[in-house]
Parts: C-alpha cells; sequence; structure tokens
C-alpha cells in the first residue's frame, strides 16, 4: 500500500525534529510538502523528510493530503488552523492550541464546524499511571477527591536550551507564554482530564535567570475545580530535579507519583488496603501505556477509528484555563476562566 501524505506546516516547534523522526520510521505515512514562513527553515525541515517546499496553496488544493501537522510558532496558529479546517484537512497542532481563549475557541468551533479530527501533543495521557488513576477516580476508588497537585518542571533555561533555534518560545508575544503555560500545560490536561472543569484559578510567576528577559521561568497555580478539589499546579525551567510529579488526596485514598512510580492507598483496590505496606511499595498493576500523543494521530490518519484524540474542545479549554492562570498571577487575584 502506498503511503497516505501529509504536509508539515510550520517547523518552529521544538519538538519538529522528533516528529519528524517518528514519521521517517513509518512507511503507512509520509510528507508530501513543507511550508514555513522562513524559507530556510522550510528547506531545512524538508530534506529532513526526503520532500519539497511549497505554499500553502498549493497544499490546501492538493486533495491527496488528507491531512496536516502544524508545528508554527503560537501566534501563527489560528490563519493556518482555520486555512487547514476550510480545506478539510485532519489536523495535529502542537500544542498549546491558542494564545488564550478568544483564538482558541475560534479555531476549535472552526474545526468541529468541518467535521476534520484533531489532535495536539498531550502525551501524558498515554502513560499507564495516569490512565490507572482516571479509571479509579472515575469508580470512587478515593471517595471525595479533595486536592490534586501536578508538577512538571525540567531545567531549560538554566541548560540554554531556548538560546538559539527555539528562542521564540521563550518570547510571550509568539509563544503566547513561558515555562509555566510551556510545560504547565501538560500537568493541567491531565488535571482537567481527571477532575473535569475549573471554576476558579490564579498563580504565582517569576523569573531567576533572566536569561530570556522577563518571560518567566517558574510557577504554582491554584485552582477551584467545580467538583470542590482544590489543585497546584508547579512547572518551570529552572528546576535540576522533580521527583514528585503528582499528589492525589480524597475521603477514601491517596496516590502520589514519585520518580515515575506510582504508591496508592485505598480499600477500595484489592491490594491497596490496610493488608498492604500502606502504600510503602510502588504498585505496579497498570495498563499499557499508549502510543505517543503523535504516533495516535499518525493512527489515525492510517486509519485506527478508535484512537483516543484529544479533541479541540479540550486543548482550547486549556488554553483558557492558563490564559486565567496568567491573569491571576499578573492581578493578584483569583480569576475566572472564559
Amino acid at each position: 500500500m502506498p503511503p497516505i501524505f501529509l504536509a508539515l506546516i510550520g517547523g518552529a516547534h521544538i519538538h519538529t525534529p522528533g516528529f519528524i523522526d517518528r514519521i521517517n520510521k513509518r512507511d503507512d505515512v509520509a510528507v508530501k510538502y513543507v511550508w514555513d514562513h522562513d524559507p530556510a527553515r522550510a528547506q531545512k525541515r524538508a530534506e529532513a523528510l526526503h520532500t519539497q517546499t511549497a505554499n500553502l496553496d498549493t497544499i490546501w488544493g492538493d486533495s491527496s493530503i488528507p491531512a496536516v501537522i502544524i508545528c508554527s510558532e503560537t501566534d501563527r496558529h489560528e490563519p493556518l488552523v482555520t486555512a487547514a479546517a476550510a480545506a478539510g484537512k485532519h489536523l495535529f497542532v502542537e500544542k498549546p492550541l491558542g494564545m488564550g481563549a478568544a483564538d482558541a475557541s475560534r479555531m476549535a468551533a472552526a474545526i468541529e464546524n468541518a467535521g476534520v479530527f484533531f489532535q495536539t501533543g498531550y502525551f501524558m495521557r498515554g502513560n499507564p499511571v495516569h490512565q490507572f488513576l482516571k479509571a479509579q477516580v472515575e469508580s470512587g476508588s478515593f471517595g471525595k477527591v479533595t486536592r490534586l497537585r501536578m508538577s512538571n518542571c525540567h531545567s531549560g533555561s538554566l541548560g540554554g536550551w531556548f538560546d538559539t533555534e527555539w528562542r521564540w518560545m521563550a518570547d510571550d508575544a509568539q509563544a503566547g507564554c513561558g515555562a509555566f503555560g510551556d510545560l504547565g500545560t501538560h500537568a493541567l490536561d491531565i488535571m482537567l482530564w481527571l477532575m473535569g472543569n475549573v471554576k476558579s484559578v490564579t498563580a504565582s510567576l517569576d523569573t531567576v535567570t533572566r536569561r530570556y528577559g522577563e518571560i518567566d521561568e517558574y510557577g504554582e497555580g491554584l485552582l477551584k475545580f467545580a467538583n470542590g478539589c482544590v489543585g497546584t499546579l508547579a512547572a518551570g525551567w529552572v528546576d535540576v530535579a522533580n521527583p514528585v510529579s503528582l499528589v492525589l488526596s480524597g475521603t477514601e485514598g491517596h496516590a502520589s507519583v514519585i520518580n515515575g512510580q506510582l504508591f496508592l492507598q485505598s480499600s477500595k483496590v484489592v491490594g491497596a488496603g490496610g493488608e498492604t505496606p500502606q502504600g510503602k511499595t510502588p504498585w505496579t498493576e497498570l495498563p499499557a501505556a499508549w502510543p505517543h500523543a503523535f504516533e495516535i494521530f499518525l493512527d489515525a490518519v492510517a486509519g485506527n477509528k478508535h484512537a483516543p484524540l484529544v479533541s479541540a474542545r479540550e486543548a482550547a479549554t486549556r488554553s483558557a484555563v492558563m490564559e486565567a492562570l496568567y491573569a491571576g498571577a499578573k492581578q493578584q487575584t483569583w480569576v475566572n476562566p472564559r
């Protein structure tokens, strides 16, 4: 069978080389054209994909291309996404979907109205621990969940990750956020996936190295969920370690994730109740990992009708909540997401 053709629209995102590598390792999909507003970058990405560059009109009008991958700067997403949807192309759009609530909502509406499918780079849903916890929360194993804390941090600023090719990602005019939004959106996705709608949020953000000017390099957010849970979200580019990535506490159970290992206590889960060492040994009875979020999109393009995609509306909600967190930090008050 010949491969299904894709187009790469923008190659600015730091994850683009990894996506190219994943495409090159498959024989069921291939990139026919590459476009970027920077011709040199477009050519570089095209050479890595063993293909050619083209203008947007050529890509939108090519009926042999059913799907596109958008890895442009975030401030360029909306015109590209709406044009792709109007052309009937399925979409992978690297996170975050939008700069904030307004543009993300418009993009979600365009995608929904076009009837195309969507995916974004929220790869943490496929983590076996997160899958397991979602199932246990939904089945009531934690009773009334009172607190959820997540942390997603790395040493990007300390290591100069954004000094050269990826410098735009530390420019809020192009990225829409700094470290807190860049890494925090992954953890935020899991928090909303587990707990549902958010009523109000606030945050405290700051910078320390000033390597990229005044862009935020770390922060902590507080979230009040509609179900009564209180959430805490940590994210940053100035962390030398991130050992405790999740703490979930409820009236009938507790879970923590330490160095990637789950520790669980719940009398409602066989083997995790009072007869065990009370959560002192890792819980290993977990589901299989999903493929990476980008692979899930490629699988959907190749015909998997059951691929667990993130919806465009979910992605737009995350942009809206993150915008509110930044507003809460700036205004030093609680903000209701739009």
